[in-house]
């Protein structure tokens, strides 16, 4: 039996396809099970491009050191003041989910402010669609959506190699896993 389950309740994101809804911004406070910390040198700019391109919102605020944004349940954010940033972005990036019909909206919403920050959307081998920004602290960050599922597609085929398989198809008790 494998130790592995079906938790997706536990998810503020939807199930991929056309019709999914994104969640509410999630405004309540919780022991946040991870979070990014990013520094800025200009915490006023940070904000207004987190806020304005990516859709978070201000949680809450200490003047000129910190502030907490957010967007779904678990995805938050700390921009802390920091004398200096990095001249170039990371190889490393921070992924945020979204539903698909947001990743226009977002790369639109970051390009009118800043129309160098943002790379694609584009569609990748396991069936999500990606759209990388560069934010003004040189983090990078990529919001990804899920397609739908078409199990005749080459995404499927390339899920299927690994062992990734929709619901229904070779499930069971798992016992050659085990």
């Amino acid at each position: 039996m494998s130790d592995h389950y079906d938790a997706f309740e536990m998810s503020p994101v939807p199930v991929p396809g056309p019709d999914a809804v994104a969640p509410e911004p999630f405004r309540g406070i919780y022991g946040m099970p991870a979070f990014v910390k990013i520094p800025t040198s200009d915490l006023a700019a940070s904000v207004d491009y987190w806020v304005r391109g990516l859709g978070f919102f201000e949680l809450f605020g200490i003047p000129g050191q910190l502030v907490h944004l957010r967007r779904w349940a678990f995805q938050d954010v700390l921009l802390v003041t920091a004398e200096s940033v990095p001249e170039r972005a990371p190889a490393m990036s921070v992924n945020f989910a979204c539903v698909l019909h947001q990743i226009e909206a977002i790369a639109e919403a970051c390009r009118a402010v800043d129309p160098d920050s943002v790379d694609g959307p584009r569609d990748t081998s396991w069936n999500t669609r990606d759209v990388e920004v560069i934010t003004p602290e040189n983090a990078r960050i990529v919001f990804t959506a899920g397609k739908s599922f078409d199990p005749a597609s080459q995404e499927a085929r390339n899920l299927a190699a690994v062992g990734i398989t929709p619901p229904g198809v070779g499930r069971g008790d798992d016992a050659e896993h085990a």
